[in-house]
């Protein structure tokens, strides 16, 4: 496995509606990444994640996909993505980019092919239910954006299916054409080049065929996991709705058709009633190469929560391959999800440390080398539909999704126009034309680390085993072969000691640029926000 290029890879996720605009329309396309490569690649990572640029009305930007073969004009051409894929290769950069297969666009032709009647080549194409004998929705399943997950449609007198938004409807991957479209969609891009796949909800392509109801969860059990927690969707147990059996079988054949381009590698998403457990299932040989959850996108920063999670999937998935992440475009930043309004650098520096020294791939959102906050977008300025729907105590993913600063200027350097959504003046402070500037910013200890980490492999292929430390010290061990490392970081703001176990003797390693503890007489003292990383004898 250690020979393949996504296992321990560092994987940078590019939002392409707020990389660069390169045409002046105040909204990132395909040229704007291949203008940025070149900062990419000086990053040290391994590999880009795009999220979707293909043909969409943008209902939920992008993620409703109206032609999976197309790229949409806003983004730009399939010629711009070639040339984005021959760059990024000529760097040393692989390509994964998104695939949504379990719903499409109500725009898509497959759906206004299907809506029109219960009897054309694509009736069964989508989800399609009867009414309930009083013309209520056919069972009780929600859609996580807020609502009944059915609508209405007059030409056939059913309820269509949608997990997500209405203009999202849900394919019925029980039809096997269903299933043999969305595999040729698949091959379309990975016969262009394209090294891997991040498989968007993946576990929900298959929903129960009896359409049971869910069943209801108790109050105090209403944790949300990628979404809002006072959103009605936590009310149940969603056993029928998503994370069906069947969808494992339909992972095999996935696989299978990716086992026949060598070296593609698929990462898939997965929100479930348990989906560290869900993960464990999807990952493996036979299924997909790597999973990942939204377990470490919460606002638990304890050592407990931390070790606990990589613990529980360890025992779960102690064959398969994860991949962690504390970023991405649905959840609130990290450093200020768990540093508050005014976090500090130190803080950020350490975030891409901790999350690049777990036992896994990581992904990492643009902007999270820069030590992005959260941006405070005010309700005018909102565009994303599941923070309008929820405001204002809820206020959606807008906050994550405001556009790189590359300059210090008004529109930041990214466009010539205002931009979709507006760039706060803190973020602008925190530009890459600032921090290049900087020999001790964000940006560059950020280059310096994953310069550093490629150096040990115990970091990029080890085993990992915790250390009973006491909160706020958090410890392990990553070992690979003959090379053993101990990693510490101290979560809080505040100096933190403890005892270091009997029969350790660590060497310390110095030189990844960040804020260093240092072991005395038996016990390691951490700065505030300090890691530690030493080789063991």
């Amino acid at each position: 496995m250690t020979t393949q290029w996504w296992h321990g890879a560092v994987i940078y996720q590019i939002y392409p509606r707020s990389f660069l605009d390169t045409d002046g329309d105040g909204v990132g396309d395909l040229p704007g990444i291949v203008e940025k490569l070149d900062y990419v690649a000086s990053l040290g990572v391994d590999a880009i994640w795009i999220s979707p640029f293909f043909k969409s009305p943008m209902a939920d930007f992008g993620y409703d996909i109206a032609d999976y073969r197309a790229v949409d004009p806003l983004f730009g051409s399939l010629e711009d993505f070639d040339r984005l894929l021959d760059k990024a290769h000529g760097l040393g950069i692989r390509v994964m980019i998104d695939q949504v297969l379990s719903h499409t666009s109500s725009e898509h032709a497959w759906f206004l092919e299907s809506r029109e009647s219960r009897d054309n080549p694509k009736a069964d194409w989508y989800v399609w239910a009867d009414p309930q004998p009083d013309g209520t929705p056919p069972n009780n399943w929600l859609s996580i954006f807020g609502g009944v997950a059915w609508k209405w449609e007059p030409r056939r007198e059913q309820y269509y299916l949608h997990n997500f938004l209405a203009a999202q409807p849900d394919l019925n991957f029980h039809c096997p054409d269903v299933q043999q479209a969305t595999l040729d969609n698949v091959d379309f891009w990975l016969a262009r080049g394209v090294d891997g796949l991040r498989l968007d909800a993946i576990n929900f392509c298959f929903h129960d065929a009896q359409l049971r109801d869910n069943p209801p969860k108790p109050a105090h059990l209403r944790v949300g996991r990628g979404f809002s927690a006072d959103n009605p969707y936590a009310y149940q147990y969603h056993h029928y709705n998503n994370t069906r059996p069947e969808t494992l079988v339909f992972m095999e054949q996935l696989r299978a058709l990716m086992d026949r381009h060598p070296g593609s590698a698929a990462l898939g998403e997965f929100s479930s009633e348990d989906s560290l457990a869900t993960m464990a299932e999807y990952v493996g040989d036979t299924r997909l190469h790597m999973g990942y959850s939204f377990e470490l996108l919460t606002d638990d920063f304890t050592v407990a929560y931390i070790r606990g999670t990589v613990e529980n999937l360890e025992a779960k998935m102690p064959h398969g391959w994860p991949c962690w992440a504390i970023s991405n475009h649905d959840v609130q930043r990290a450093v200020t999800r768990w540093g508050g309004a005014d976090p500090s650098d130190d803080l950020a520096r350490q975030l891409v440390a901790l999350v690049c020294s777990l036992r896994g791939s990581v992904c990492l959102y643009q902007g999270e080398e820069l030590g992005l906050g959260e941006a405070e977008v005010p309700f005018e300025s909102l565009q994303d539909p599941y923070g309008i729907s929820f405001w204002p105590k809820f206020k959606g993913r807008d906050g994550c999704r405001t556009p790189m600063p590359w300059t210090g200027d008004g529109q930041a350097g990214f466009s010539a126009a205002p931009p979709w959504l507006p760039i706060p003046a803190d973020h602008r402070a925190r530009s890459v034309q600032a921090q290049e500037a900087d020999d001790n910013s964000v940006l560059n200890a950020t280059r310096r680390f994953l310069r550093w980490r490629k150096q040990h492999l115990a970091l990029v292929h080890g085993d990992i085993a915790f250390l009973e430390t006491p909160e706020p010290v958090l410890a392990f061990t990553r070992t690979h072969g003959e090379q053993s490392l101990l990693v510490a970081f101290n979560l809080s703001a505040d100096a933190a000691t403890c005892a270091l176990p009997g029969g350790l003797s660590p060497a310390p390693l110095d030189d990844h640029g960040l804020l260093a503890g240092h072991v005395q007489a038996g016990h390691l003292h951490l700065p505030p926000r300090g890691v530690y990383y030493a080789t063991l004898g």
